[in-house]
């Protein structure tokens, strides 16, 4: 059986749109053990985001809660919480992205 050798990728900066690079606490947060989504460690982390989360938005919502996605999907998310049925929108296509809409 063959074994392949650690990934030591060389240091870059990257300046594109994605990835990025990530802060060192970031990074040293990445190598500790991963908690469940059900963990109560998690729980207890996600409920002080949100809190901060509504205290940021001035909102008593409690459905305030943060979502990691692409930017596709962070448009997606404004248009569904912002936009009602029977709303008129005006959408400026402008790019690749703008067809989306």
């Amino acid at each position: 059986m063959q074994t392949s050798q650690a990934f030591t990728p060389p240091n870059r900066l990257l300046l594109g749109p994605g990835p990025s690079d990530a802060a060192p606490s970031v990074l040293t947060a990445l190598s500790k053990p991963l908690l469940g989504h059900l963990d109560p460690a998690f729980i207890g982390m996600m409920e002080e985001i949100k809190s901060m989360l509504r205290q940021i938005f001035q909102t008593e919502n409690e459905m305030t809660l943060p979502v990691s996605g692409t930017g596709s999907a962070g448009m997606e998310f404004c248009f569904v919480n912002l936009i009602e049925p029977g709303d008129d929108v005006v959408v400026c296509i402008n790019g690749v992205f703008g067809m989306r809409m």
